[in-house]
């Protein structure tokens, strides 16, 4: 089980492979080409479902996520 406690979902991306969401702990779960996994927290569901939308998800989050939310590494 991930920490999002949610499917991690495959994306089509230069930066990232998976995304998982926890809407009742609004943790988003982002796993990157490189193999780490990190967690956001306190990310609301609409950054989440944006990213998800995103024509370029690394520049989505590069704009909308790095920087902006605290997170640990999980892996």
């Amino acid at each position: 089980m991930t920490v999002a406690q949610a499917a991690v979902v495959p994306v089509n991306s230069t930066l990232l492979t998976g995304v998982g969401y926890d809407d009742s702990r609004f943790i988003l779960e982002l796993h990157f080409h490189d193999g780490s996994i990190y967690c956001y927290f306190d990310v609301p569901q609409a950054i989440h479902e944006d990213l998800l939308a995103a024509g370029s998800k690394g520049a989505y989050f590069n704009r909308q996520i790095r920087g902006r939310f605290r997170y640990a590494p999980m892996s």
